[in-house]
Order: C-alpha cells, then sequence, then structure tokens
C-alpha cells in the first residue's frame, strides 16, 4: 500500500489566493472606502498608480453617487445598494501586460446583445479619459 499524499493545489494562483485573502480582510475591516481605495493605489507600481489615480478622479466627477472601496483587494465603486458596478485592476495584480477597466452586471450598459465590459488600459490619454467619464455616467443611469 502506498502512503496517501495530501493535495496542497487549490487551483488557484498564488494571485488568485491572495485576492480572495484580500476579499476576506475587507470584510473584517472598518477601513472607510476612500482610505482602503487609496491603500491600494498606494501598493501598486507607478505606472499603474497613475492610471489608478486619474480612473478613481474620473468616477468621483462622473458618478458622485459612486462609494469608493477596495474589492478583492481592487479600488472598485459601488452603487447605493452596496454592489460593485466598476473597477480598477492593475496589470501586476495578475501579472498581465495591461491594467483593466472593468464593469460588472450592475452597471446599467446593456446594448443590444452583446456589450464589452473590460478594457485594456496600457495607458490613459485625454480622449479615453472622455470615454471613460462618459461610460461611468452611463453605468449609474
Amino acid at each position: 500500500m502506498s502512503p496517501t499524499t495530501k493535495k496542497t493545489s487549490t487551483g488557484l494562483s498564488a494571485e488568485e489566493r491572495a485576492a480572495m485573502k484580500a476579499t476576506l480582510k475587507e470584510r473584517k475591516s472598518n477601513e472607510d472606502g476612500e482610505t482602503a481605495v487609496q491603500g491600494a493605489l498606494a501598493k501598486m507600481t507607478p505606472k499603474d498608480r497613475a492610471l489608478g489615480k486619474r480612473i478613481h478622479a474620473i468616477v468621483k466627477v462622473s458618478a458622485p453617487s459612486l462609494t469608493p472601496k477596495t474589492w478583492y483587494g481592487m479600488p472598485a465603486y459601488a452603487n447605493k445598494d452596496g454592489k460593485v458596478v466598476l473597477f480598477f485592476r492593475d496589470a501586476a495584480k495578475f501579472k498581465e501586460r495591461y491594467a483593466m477597466l472593468g464593469f460588472n452586471d450592475s452597471a446599467k450598459l446593456d446594448d443590444g446583445s452583446m456589450w464589452p465590459i473590460a478594457f485594456a488600459l496600457p495607458e490613459l490619454t485625454k480622449a479615453d479619459e472622455a470615454k471613460i467619464a462618459k461610460l461611468v455616467k452611463r453605468a449609474v443611469q
């Protein structure tokens, strides 16, 4: 009879496990959302931090009704029901080549039978910022 082996893998990457741990920490935290978002931004690479700060500013101006919070350790913005409408994921979070702006199903972006819900952000131009502001406003209509 061979000795039994204990399976140590959960099927999740180290980055995914870290995101799950961040979620548990967020649920236990009494930290206000703005402070949590600023803390998440501070942990990012300089390039991602700059993108994240710009997204944060756009969301605050375009949809002041959204509440900043962290979601799986990422800056996110929730509606009055506490549901995350959109989030910013830095490139380093999952070792990707670009940051991402994502919208959840609580965002009111439905358009026909198919619409985009995530956008790659290798950089932000003024035109991109205008598009994002428009999307954010539409997401909370």
